[in-house]
């Protein structure tokens, strides 16, 4: 069993920037995030495969949120730019236990979760 533990968040203003961290204690092939508000679903913010190479974003993060990993530290990175009051939530860090042709954003294709680290983001 894989276990992700996450680092970051906290508290900022709109147009700031935080960067979250994601460290996974074993092997894992894509990596990602999700985000929830309370009485809604989790919704995926963005993935990376396992090499690095490739991408996935959901439309509302693209072009101000960006993901890299260092396989060498089993590391995950979601930096957040140009925060906007409509990303406060609780970021969640996923990982997939097998290899995917392509980088899925389903929820249910992530087999590990970190427990969530809360950003806010006031106006």
């Amino acid at each position: 069993q894989v276990q992700l533990v996450q680092s970051g968040g906290g508290l900022v203003q709109a147009g700031s920037s935080l960067r979250l961290a994601c460290a996974a204690s074993g092997r894992t092939f894509d990596m990602g995030w999700f985000r929830q508000v309370p009485g809604k679903e989790r919704e995926f913010v963005g993935a990376v495969s396992r090499s690095g190479g490739s991408f996935r974003y959901a439309e509302s993060v693209k072009g101000r949120f960006t993901i890299s990993r260092d396989n060498g530290k089993n590391t995950v990175y979601l930096q957040m730019n140009s925060l906007k009051p409509e990303d406060t939530a609780n970021y969640y860090c996923a990982a997939g236990s097998t290899g995917r042709r392509m980088i899925s954003g389903t929820l249910s294709d992530y087999d590990f979760w970190g427990r969530g680290t809360q950003v806010t983001v006031s106006s």
